[in-house]
């Protein structure tokens, strides 16, 4: 600023002499007579200081001397040369697992040290350094306060833990900005049940286990296995003996699932048993599996193996293919059978109309002009008729007759022939 000072006196009683207090930014410099100017001495921080508040003291050198005091407010301007800081550089959220949907899960703050428009702060997701991280559908948060929201719900089994970046910016101009750093935690629920690895439960027959009656208690028959997808006291397992054929035969270690026998076999129990062991995690609320064993006493490991009773609906399911398959046998070998008789059955009538059609009557008397003769040959002692019969269009010019056969012999009495004239019947081949 530019003042001036006016003493009306005269001599050393007008002369004057203007001040400041030194603990200030400020100094006055004497420009001109009796004109001031107060200058600045250091740069001005309004974030330190915003208003300053100025005496200026003026004092004559006349006796007495006589001084005035003037007192000016000096206020500081800002801009924007300040990035918004956020009250922590990493922000640790939790939120439990199977959560509802835009549940709020925490919060971060960032602030300003300008004043106005400079020190309004806006909140925004920055991009993921991971970038198979889908965390668009994972988190959102309010630009105004930083409210960050769960956008769906969230799975500690499949994500456990997620970290990001969120970024405060002011309005000022130009825009300042800073970064924090995220992470949230997912906290497990015993929302998993234990599973069995072994014995197998995949709703087959129950896995067999064969045990010497030789055996002494304490002998490990088995060992059941099994997982728990939760973490923490969520995934401790604890082993219990639910059902026994015979209570007492058998024990299960309560931490490690192994199945031992628990005191000397005797004859007097049974072939078969049939164990069911519960699993059981230590969450709140407990969750629970179990699973069947099926234990084969035997006298020795070189016995045969014996299947147990519920291996029956196995053996009637095979059974009954098997009589499917016959059936279908029996089926196919009818058919095939009814088609044989059936063609034999066709050509046998086919030939008996063919004989039919070409048979040949035999007159009787004297032979007829197609009949041959054979008596004046001399070759034949008997006179004999043979049937020729021939079909028209015949491919060939000859015919045979049937061939000799054994003669028939007749013995007589005493005193007569013992043997009369034999009828043959002979095979002559005749060539046109």
């Amino acid at each position: 600023m530019v003042f001036s000072i006016q003493d009306i006196d005269s001599g050393d009683n007008g002369r004057i002499v203007c001040s400041i207090p030194e603990d200030l930014p400020f100094v006055l410099k004497s420009s001109v007579e009796n004109y001031y100017t107060l200058e600045t001495e250091r740069p001005l921080d309004r974030e330190s200081t915003a208003e300053y508040n100025i005496t200026i003291t003026v004092t004559d050198l006349g006796i007495p001397r006589l001084k005035t005091e003037y007192n000016i407010t000096v206020l500081v301007s800002d801009i924007n040369d300040n990035a918004p800081t956020f009250t922590q550089t990493s922000y640790t959220l939790f939120v439990r697992e199977n959560n509802s949907p835009a549940l709020h899960i925490g919060s971060v703050s960032a602030t300003d040290r300008d004043s106005g428009t400079n020190a309004q702060v806006t909140y925004s997701l920055l991009l993921p350094q991971d970038p198979h991280l889908p965390l668009a559908s994972l988190v959102s948060i309010n630009t105004d306060n930083g409210h960050l929201f769960a956008l769906r719900s969230l799975d500690y089994e499949a994500l456990q833990a997620f970290e990001f970046r969120v970024g405060a910016t002011d309005r000022g101009s130009p825009a300042l900005s800073s970064e924090a750093l995220v992470r949230v935690l997912v906290l497990d629920t015993n929302d998993n049940s234990p599973f069995v690895l072994y014995p197998l439960q995949n709703g087959s027959a129950p896995c067999t286990e064969l045990v010497p009656r030789a055996a002494e208690p304490g002998y490990l028959v088995t060992k059941v296995v099994a997982v728990d997808g939760d973490s923490g006291q969520n995934a401790w397992l604890s082993y219990q003996l639910l059902k026994a054929t015979e209570p007492g035969l058998f024990g299960v270690w309560a931490h490690n699932g192994e199945v031992s026998t628990a005191r000397l076999l005797s004859e007097r129990d049974a072939v078969k048993h049939r164990l069911v062991v519960l699993v059981k995690d230590n969450g709140e609320p407990p969750r629970s599996a179990t699973t069947t064993l099926q234990v084969l006493l035997v006298d020795g490991f070189s016995q045969p193996y014996l299947p147990l009773p519920e291996e029956a609906p196995a053996q009637a399911q095979a059974d009954s293919l098997t009589v499917y398959l016959v059936v279908a046998l029996a089926s196919v070998s009818s058919l095939f059978l009814l088609s044989v008789l059936l063609f034999v059955a066709v050509r046998l009538c086919r030939r008996s109309s063919a004989a039919s059609v070409g048979r040949c009557s035999v007159p009787e008397g004297p032979f007829p002009g197609h009949l041959v003769d054979m008596s004046g040959t001399g070759i034949l002692s008997q006179s004999y008729q043979y049937e020729v019969c021939l079909t028209g269009g015949s491919g060939t010019n000859e015919f045979k007759f049937l061939k000799p056969i054994i003669p028939n012999i007749q013995a007589k009495g005493p005193g007569k022939n013992s043997e009369e004239n034999p009828t043959f019947r002979n095979s002559f081949e005749f060539n046109f």
